[in-house]
């Protein structure tokens, strides 16, 4: 009892032990140390840092990689400086390195637990800390700066730089000009001592005096570099002075700060315009170490436009490093960078610099190209393999036990691949070898180096122990070099038996076809499922999803799926579900399958045209050919069941249809006055078998377009009306007719009066047409009225058509062939002449003022003798006609004297008015016939005068004057014959020409000109024209009586 009691405090006291000894987690430790520190300097206590309790011994430590600069204590823990001195700038990893804490040396420690009960490795860094043991330095003593004469004042020039092997604050940090002494400068062309006290003394730039000609300014390039630049301040002369001797001083950062200066020569030289440019700014290659010396490595290129020497280019080093002046040649003349020394990548990776291109102008331009050199490792080292436990996966003797129903991406194994060698030789490709359901997978994608990795043994499919029970996972790493090496590991992999297969479809959606109007309980397809498992886990139950609304089942041991009800494709054309399997293992597994069922067409529904009747309005005068509209027809079968053509059932063949359309065309043009109304079929007819058929009615409409202008029917432009004097107001003098073949407002007509109105007597309706008198009758109105009456459609354009009214006033027509002489001549007459009356009325009344005033001047003087004159004047008057130039031997016809006292019976007014033949108040001068024989009055007719038209009499008072008797008995003029060479009055009017007595005049608009001649100017152009023979002269003189 107490032995055993001993042993278990023992082992409680080794277990807290290591409780306490053992570090909590693993994590990576970093330091930071300076560079060119002696031996034996603390760095850091691993122990303290990893939290382990350290001293007794029972915990030791052990520096396993890194103890070329570091040493360990193995009791404490304590890690220190090794006798190796650590230059930063020496490091291999450091090179071209400006960032502090990206330059490190890496060590491990391995920690062993007491009695060796653990152990494990930890990962360390320690940072290399810059000091400023390095003095910035330029590439010579003396730098030379050429300088063109007459630069513009702030032109810049870029100066050499410095270089400085220390970084960041230790680095350069400013550059410095400082000013020379006059005394020490050649001057050329004066030798005032103004001019050299203007230059005296040495100042530095801040304290430069105004006549300074020179200032530094510091610029910051891309790459993080300082650029020091010379700006012109002033005017340089090179035939006064043709150089300057500057001091420039760089320093650096650190502290104390650490300087150097060089000597800055300005030569001023003619001018130079054209500067050096290379190919490119930046050159980078690639350079294989252990190069042999005067291997060539690229080829630096720049272009000088300029000519002779200024176009001649030399190339030198630029901002370089001592190992780079050291390890490389750049020929001057052809630019071509070799291997001077040997370069080993274990010392340098990267070379990179600058180099300038210049001109041997005065003063020479130069140009900067940046190039950078990478240093290619030569593969020499094999990748190393090793295959870890991770998580709760057990791994012992390279065998790993996985069940089989691990999710897929476990991860199964820790792999670490890592290379010695750098870049691409370093660089690692790490693979699976065969077809096994694993795949590497790193870690992290910025874990570790290039040339270490580490990667995750994952699962790539699901483990299946039916199919497979163990499986030997073949890692090999492959390093990227030339020729490439390689390795190999192992890992056998035993699984586990579980159930993890669902049961698998063959095809994941399954479409079927089934025709329509089934028979209930017809069975539509059969699925089938597997399943790799065996026993339980393989048995297999079907059914089906709740999507299909019992219209389908399954049988649940065969999987046969049968229909329900009678499937129409009209109301659902598609039907999809899916069919689900359940083993009867544990955990149950499924799996499903989508089921399409496609219902196939039967021709069981006929074309349907949208309307029973169709009813289209087309506008006539359509050209052939066009569309007039379009019929819809729909099928709700599919494919050629509802493939339709279309049919035009008439007799005329007059229409044609489009079958992809159903866009009806016409093959004549529609003229509404001829047809209003079309009515057709047209006929629909599947494709199916037996076919199916529709027709509808289709019901075309011609429209109506003003295309026929107005018509006058009444009255024609050969006849006229008689109105008497003693019309009164709104007496209805004529009412014209007309007629439009158009409709709707297209055959609107409205009337007017456009011309051959002067006196405003008449005026027209412009509803009805009719013409009515609204003026007053006078003397001056008696005589034929031609009245250009137009008549026009409210069409869109209006059509028009302009005709003649004539009107006779007078009491009655004696002698018709007279008026319609008139009429005829009315017709050749253009229509912007006024015909209104008597056109000799004004000048009658004109004779008769004169008449009277002669007489009225002379009364007093010779009063007797104008008794005796007027006594034999008036007394041949009442006898015969007067003839101008003749003697009185003819007789005139006397009116009887009436007596207004006395009343008459109407048969005595009737005989009075038949047997009175002529009235006093119209005077006749006749003009002779053409064989010297004169026409007789009243008792000899006009024989040449056939077929005038109809007339219509208005009666009037027995006071009015029968003018057309007096036209009858004494005219000479003969009938007026028109035809189609009738002469015009004048070019600025428009004539009626061939003018037959029923035609119109038509037109679109108001295109008929209309002058303002007078009645008279009429009167005598007419009778001039048409009769230059024989002239008449009709005077109407009224009773003043």
């Amino acid at each position: 009892m107490r032995t055993t009691g001993a042993v278990d405090y023992l082992c409680y006291s080794m277990l807290i032990l290591q409780l306490l000894t053992q570090p909590a987690a693993k994590k990576v430790l970093r330091y930071r140390l300076a560079e060119e520190g002696p031996a034996d300097i603390r760095i850091g206590n691993v122990a303290a840092d990893l939290g382990i309790v350290a001293g007794s011994g029972e915990v030791t430590f052990t520096l396993e990689s890194g103890s070329e600069y570091f040493k360990i204590d193995n009791i404490t823990g304590e890690l220190s400086t090794h006798e190796r001195r650590i230059d930063r700038e020496k490091l291999q990893q450091c090179q071209m390195i400006f960032d502090e804490n990206e330059c490190f040396i890496d060590f491990e420690v391995s920690v062993i637990g007491p009695a060796q009960s653990w152990l494990d490795l930890f990962e360390g860094k320690v940072i290399i800390l810059d000091i400023n043991d390095n003095t910035p330095s330029f590439p010579s003593p003396v730098l030379t700066l050429s300088v063109e004469e007459n630069r513009p004042i702030g032109t810049l020039y870029l100066l050499p730089t410095a270089t400085d092997r220390d970084f960041g604050r230790n680095g350069i940090e400013r550059y410095e000009l400082i000013q020379d002494s006059g005394d020490s400068v050649r001057r050329m062309g004066s030798s005032s001592g103004s001019n050299g006290d203007s230059h005296s003394g040495k100042r530095r730039f801040d304290d430069s005096s105004r006549n300074s000609f020179f200032e530094l300014q510091v610029a910051d390039t891309t790459d993080g570099e300082k650029q020091p630049q010379l700006i012109i301040k002033g005017a340089l002369d090179r035939e006064q002075r043709d150089s300057y001797e500057l001091t420039l001083r760089v320093k650096d950062g650190g502290d104390p700060a650490r300087s150097s200066q060089a000597i800055l020569r300005v030569m001023i030289t003619d001018v130079n315009d054209n500067s050096p440019r290379f190919e490119k700014s930046v050159y980078e290659a690639d350079l294989p170490e252990n190069s042999p010396p005067g291997a060539p490595i690229l080829q630096l290129k720049a272009m000088d436009a300029d000519v002779g020497v200024n176009g001649q280019i030399e190339y030198v080093f630029g901002a370089a490093t001592e190992s780079v002046r050291r390890l490389l040649r750049l020929d001057e003349s052809t630019g071509w960078l070799s291997v001077l020394h040997r370069i080993d990548r274990e010392e340098v990776s990267q070379l990179r610099f600058t180099v300038m291109a210049r001109d041997r102008g005065q003063p020479p331009k130069t140009d900067k190209a940046t190039v950078v050199l990478n240093i290619k490792d030569e593969n020499d080292n094999v990748p190393n393999i090793d295959i870890r436990k991770i998580g709760r996966i057990y791994l012992r003797d390279g065998v790993a036990n996985v069940a089989e129903d691990v999710v897929v991406d476990t991860p199964i194994a820790l792999v670490q691949v890592s290379d010695r060698d750098q870049d691409q030789n370093g660089f690692v490709t790490c693979t699976v070898v065969g077809d096994v359901p694993f795949q590497l997978k790193l870690t992290s994608e910025n874990d570790g180096e290039m040339n270490k990795k580490k990667y995750f043994l994952h699962t790539s499919a699901a483990l299946d122990y039916e199919a497979v029970q163990e499986y030997t996972v073949v890692i090999v790493a492959v390093d990227s070099g030339s020729p490439s090496l390689s390795s190999n590991n192992s890992l056998l992999v035993k699984v586990g038996d579980t159930n993890d297969n669902p049961p698998i479809f063959g095809k994941s959606t399954v479409e079927v076809s089934f025709p329509e109007n089934n028979a209930p309980g017809e069975r539509v397809t059969t699925v089938r499922a597997t399943d790799a498992d065996s026993g339980k886990n393989a048995e297999i139950s079907y059914s089906l999803d709740n999507s299909v609304n019992g219209i389908f089942s399954i049988n649940a041991d065969t999987g046969d799926i049968q229909v329900n009800t009678i499937l129409d494709r009209e109301q659902t054309e598609r039907y999809e579900f899916k069919v689900v399997a359940k083993d009867k293992g544990m955990p149950i597994l499924q799996g499903s399958a989508t089921v399409v069922v496609l219902v196939a067409d039967k021709n069981d529904n006929e074309p349907k045209f949208m309307q029973d009747v169709f009813t289209f309005y087309v506008k006539e005068n359509l050209p052939p050919n066009s569309p007039v509209g379009m019929v819809t027809v729909m099928d709700a079968d599919k494919g050629p069941n509802a493939q339709m053509s279309l049919f035009i059932e008439e007799e005329e063949e007059i229409f044609s249809i489009e079958n992809n359309t159903g866009t009806i065309f016409s093959t004549v043009s529609f003229d509404r006055e001829q047809k209003t109304q079309y009515s057709f079929r047209v006929k629909a007819v599947d494709g199916g078998d037996p076919p199916r058929s529709a027709t509808a009615t289709v019901s075309l409409f011609v429209m109506d377009e003003n295309d026929n202008p107005p018509a006058v029917i009444f009255p024609l432009n050969n006849t006229y009306t008689l109105l008497p004097p003693a019309s009164t107001v709104q007496t209805v003098v004529r009412t014209v007719v007309a007629t439009d073949t158009d409709t709707g407002s297209n055959a609107d007509l409205n009337f007017s009066i456009i011309g051959g109105n002067p006196y405003k007597l008449f005026e027209m309706d412009r509803a009805t047409g009719v013409i009515s008198l609204v003026g007053k009758l006078e003397q001056k109105h008696y005589g034929l009225h031609r009245l250009v009456v137009l008549v026009n459609d409210s069409g869109q354009p209006s059509q028009s058509t302009t005709t003649l009214v004539h009107v006779f006033v007078n009491e009655s027509v004696s002698n018709s062939s007279v008026v319609e002489a008139l009429v005829a001549r009315s017709l050749g007459t253009p229509l912007n002449a006024d015909i209104a009356g008597d056109p000799n009325y004004d000048l009658s009344k004109q004779r008769l003022s004169i008449v009277i005033g002669v007489v009225s001047g002379i009364m007093t003087v010779v009063l007797i003798i104008l008794v005796v004159v007027m006594a034999r004047y008036c007394r041949p008057k009442n006898k015969n006609g007067y003839e101008a130039g003749k003697k009185d031997h003819e007789d005139f016809f006397t009116p009887q004297q009436h007596d207004k006292g006395k009343k008459q019976s109407k048969k005595d007014k009737n005989k009075k008015k038949s047997k009175q033949p002529l009235y006093s108040s119209i005077v006749t001068v006749e003009a002779s016939k053409p064989n010297g024989q004169r026409y007789d009055g009243v008792n000899e007719k006009l024989s040449d005068s056939p077929g005038m038209g109809r007339y219509r009499s208005v009666n009037g008072g027995p006071g009015s004057p029968d003018l057309a008797r007096h036209y009858k008995s004494s005219s000479p003029l003969p009938t007026v014959q028109l035809h189609p060479q009738s002469p015009t009055a004048g070019k600025k009017h428009q004539a009626v020409q061939d003018l037959p007595p029923a035609n119109t005049f038509v037109g679109t608009g108001d295109n008929i000109s209309l002058g303002s001649d007078h009645c008279s100017e009429y009167s005598t152009q007419t009778i001039n024209k048409y009769n230059k023979q024989s002239r008449s002269v009709i005077c109407m003189l009224c009773d003043t009586e």
